[in-house]
């Protein structure tokens, strides 16, 4: 055929076939794109799922000091989350200006 006879032509063939699988390659819905796009996100979870971890073990070991019984984490938690106090104390509060 002496329509690919001549470079040019060939050369522009090959040019837009390799673009259209490079563009294939990249978008398409398991490409490069869509991998990296999901490989963020993978790593996104994963540290939160070690700040939960961490955070699950300090409120294991909260809880393992409250069923032991310490008196003094006892009373901390009582002053901290429920405002208590002890008989003849006074409360005092602090607000912080805006």
């Amino acid at each position: 055929m002496k329509l690919f006879e001549n470079k040019k032509i060939r050369f522009y063939i090959i040019v837009t076939v390799i673009v259209l699988g490079a563009f294939y390659l990249l978008f398409n819905s398991y490409g490069i794109v869509k991998y990296i796009k999901v490989k963020t996100e993978l790593d996104e979870l994963n540290i939160r799922i070690a700040q939960l971890e961490d955070e699950n073990k300090k409120l294991e070991a909260e809880i393992d000091s409250l069923k032991k019984n310490i008196p003094a984490k006892i009373e901390k938690i009582a002053r901290e989350k429920y405002d208590m106090i002890r008989p003849k104390e006074k409360k005092i509060e602090f607000k912080a200006e805006e």
